[in-house]
């Protein structure tokens, strides 16, 4: 096994497409990591929505390796190949419930599946507004079985000028949670 970290990048179809891109792309930019991305039907059609027709095959061009959602025979399926992490950004309630349930019928809720059961570090930023009991019953759920919960929450106290710097600090935030030392963090508060 090469000295790379290895980290699965999972986009599911909620709304803010664009910060699972994000999410890609810093990791994709640090030469420490290999990307392994996974991206469901209705992520593709967001992706398409939200940021353009060309934008999973960018982001496919961007990282080490994309994974068909289908293929659940995939490396990443298997606590076999070891990771640094997960990351599910955006985080559907769909994904966050078959997450909590266990129920891996497709391969991105399988890798982060896999993340749990060999102690990884697996964050979810569901993104879901408002929220009704079921969502937050499921969310109580995947954080008792391991999983970080991190919606995503926009620093207003870093005084963003634009949707990208906010989008960017969201990325770099959720990023900071696996705990990997990569030099891509988010600017600290300084008081």
């Amino acid at each position: 096994m090469s000295n790379r970290l290895r980290v699965v990048v999972g986009i599911s179809g909620a709304s803010g497409a664009a910060l699972g891109v994000r999410v890609a792309e810093l990791l994709s930019e640090n030469d420490q990591c290999d990307v392994h991305l996974v991206v469901t039907r209705s992520a593709e059609r967001t992706l398409r929505h939200e940021i353009g027709p060309n934008a999973l095959s960018a982001v496919s061009a961007i990282v080490t390796h994309h994974h068909p959602n289908e293929d659940i025979g995939a490396s990443i399926a298997s606590g076999s190949f070891r990771t640094a992490g997960m990351i599910v950004a955006p985080c559907s309630i769909r994904t966050l419930s078959a997450i909590a349930a266990s129920a891996a019928d497709n391969l991105l809720v399988r890798a982060a599946d896999v993340q749990l059961k060999e102690r990884r570090k697996l964050v979810l930023m569901v993104r879901e507004t408002p929220l009704h009991l079921g969502h937050l019953r499921a969310m109580a759920a995947a954080t008792e079985i391991g999983a970080i919960i991190a919606p995503p929450v926009p620093a207003f106290y870093q005084k963003p000028s634009s949707i990208i710097e906010m989008i960017d600090h969201i990325a770099r935030r959720t990023i900071d949670l696996l705990n990997l030392d990569l030099h891509i963090s988010a600017r600290e508060w300084e008081g």
